[in-house]
């Protein structure tokens, strides 16, 4: 536990780093009480309280739904009060408003309490591209919508970069999920005025030293290796793999089988140019 609070409050202010830091600890203590004990020994610790609710989230995405809806809700807004300035316990109830399919109106409130302190807030963006695509209960339009009003005012570095990209490769996997014909010619969504444009961007800058300071850029640089494989543009992924220096994540590579064995597929094409 000692361990675990040291790394939370490492590096005060850095809401990129929490998150990501609270979000990797939830999922791998998921199975553990761990959390839940650390929250009950200093209930007044916002820290503990934000790490116990978001094990009970990764539970509920492992299962399909939550176990306890209250106790996430209680613990999110407990964790809220006593750090206001915090963004996390946001996260968290955005991510079970999410899993939860809770009304727009909800989620949205939640969703403007994350902006109103860390206007870039990956996990946030990501959840809610999530929840506004027509596999989730929203529609394409919805999509189009909200990366649009992404893109015209984000920076270009900033933690939530991936969030147009992303969205590509979501459709195009959806495509790939169809099978027969469709998924044949799933190719051809790479060839799209939108899903060319957003590679055209993100293949400019985001390979380059320096470029990303957020916490999960390897996770970004992987989804442009795989978009760039999957839109037959070989010879610009394989900076993106040098860059990369072999950490794989496992989504988006899991949608065509084992994530490492088609990520080293997908490196050796890339570097033969195929």
């Amino acid at each position: 536990m000692a361990q675990i609070s040291r790394l939370m409050d490492e590096n005060p202010g850095d809401w990129d780093r929490h998150t990501h830091r609270m979000t990797v600890l939830a999922d791998y203590l998921r199975a553990s009480h761990l959390a839940q004990s650390w929250a009950k020994r200093e209930p007044h610790n916002a820290s503990a309280l934000v790490l116990h609710a978001g094990t009970l989230l990764a539970r509920g995405r492992a299962q399909g739904g939550l176990d306890d809806r209250a106790e996430v809700t209680r613990s999110c807004l407990q964790a809220a009060e006593l750090a206001p300035e915090d963004p996390t316990p946001w996260v968290v109830l955005l991510g079970a408003a999410r899993l939860e399919r809770w009304d727009q109106s909800q989620v949205f409130g939640l969703w403007n309490e994350v902006l109103a302190r860390d206007r870039w807030n990956r996990e946030a963006y990501l959840n809610m591209l999530g929840y506004l695509t027509p596999e989730e209960g929203g529609s394409r339009v919805q999509v189009l919508e909200f990366v649009d009003a992404l893109s015209a005012r984000m920076p270009a570095n900033a933690p939530c970069a991936a969030t147009e990209l992303t969205a590509q490769v979501l459709q195009y996997q959806s495509v790939l999920a169809r099978g027969g014909v469709e998924a044949l010619v799933a190719g051809n969504h790479w060839g799209q005025r939108e899903a060319t444009q957003a590679l055209d961007r993100a293949v400019r800058t985001w390979a380059r030293p320096e470029f990303f300071h957020h916490a999960t850029a390897l996770a970004d640089l992987n989804l442009l290796a795989y978009a760039l494989m999957a839109a037959d543009r070989r010879h610009e992924a394989h900076p993106v793999f040098e860059a990369l220096g072999g950490t794989v994540t496992v989504w988006p590579w899991r949608t065509g089988g084992e994530p490492l064995a088609e990520f080293e597929q997908a490196r050796r094409r890339a570097a033969a140019g195929l």
